[in-house]
């Protein structure tokens, strides 16, 4: 059994800043894994996509990366521009893959389950709760909540999401997409109803404005780190959470895993492609910010 397991697809994404245009591997699938590839833990992937992708594939187990690759027609294609807020994106999807389906996952077996879907329809609430019967389960709402129409992401209802979410023990949307998912205007209200909705941990990212934590009625406040230059922001997202689940896996409390999981993100930024840090890296960018953090100022809250 893994402790971690993240189920995702790979895409295949053409990213365009102000200062340039890569083509690469992406998704949460990809950004996750590399993040965690270099972490003390044990870790699988289980992700789906085309035979003409399977290098991407390769390139992730040369990293020592444990992938399980279920058979796809096609790979996510992803077209992200940035103009020059990094924490702004247009995206266009140019091909979808084929689902997860329960059957095919019916020999994975994990601690925690990380599900990032890319889609709407990616992955059904009968498959979230057959993996919460082996494991606790953390979502990426984020796919949930955007659908494809001629090559555009729209957003969309999640009509099944209080039973899907009934069965997470963690979900992580920014903060558009908890007010989307939630119809609560502020983010306080929209953790209170995800809590009532039966998830024991909601993590709400803000981009350069930090993320809040919020379990058992309490609200942990985790700074954003400066990093030295902006220079791709893609996958920030994924990296955060591989930090934080990692963190949470090892023990940490909220606050000192939410800060792991911010340097990291941080760290992603300064660089393109995905996060291919250390622990000890991560600990030394906190260390030289550690005297911009007060954890008893910035520590939990009550949510009321």
């Amino acid at each position: 059994m893994s402790q971690l397991c993240c189920i995702g697809h790979i895409t295949s994404d053409k990213v365009v800043t102000t200062k340039a245009t890569k083509h690469m591997p992406g998704g949460t699938a990809y950004y996750f894994s590399c993040a965690v590839s270099k972490l003390d833990i044990d870790y699988l992937l289980v992700t789906a996509l085309a035979p003409a992708e399977m290098h991407y594939v390769t390139a992730l187990r040369e990293k020592d990366i444990n992938v399980q690759v279920l058979p796809s027609a096609h790979t996510v294609v992803f077209e992200n521009i940035y103009g020059e807020n990094q924490d702004e994106r247009t995206q266009n999807v140019l091909d979808t893959a084929d689902p997860f389906e329960p059957g095919g996952l019916s020999d994975v077996n994990a601690q925690l389950f990380h599900l990032g879907p890319l889609l709407a329809g990616d992955m059904d609430v009968e498959l979230i709760a057959e993996l919460a019967a082996r494991g606790r389960v953390s979502i990426d709402v984020q796919g949930y909540l955007r659908r494809v129409e001629n090559q555009k992401v729209y957003a969309t209802g999640w009509p099944d999401k209080q039973a899907a979410l009934a069965c997470a023990e963690i979900v992580k949307a920014d903060v558009a997409e908890l007010q989307a998912l939630t119809g609560c205007e502020t983010t306080k209200q929209g953790a209170q109803q995800l809590a009532e909705w039966g998830v024991k941990e909601i993590v709400v990212t803000n981009g350069s404005h930090g993320s809040e934590i919020f379990q058992d009625g309490k609200r942990y406040v985790i700074p954003a780190f400066a990093p030295r230059e902006v220079v791709d922001a893609t996958g920030c997202g994924d990296t955060y959470m591989a930090g934080y689940l990692y963190r949470r896996l090892k023990g940490d409390d909220i606050q000192h895993a939410g800060e792991f999981a911010a340097a990291m993100a941080s760290l992603k930024m300064e660089a393109s492609g995905p996060f291919l840090g250390t622990e000890d890296e991560i600990n030394d960018f906190l260390n030289k910010h550690s005297g911009r953090l007060n954890s008893a100022e910035l520590g939990k809250e009550p949510i009321s």
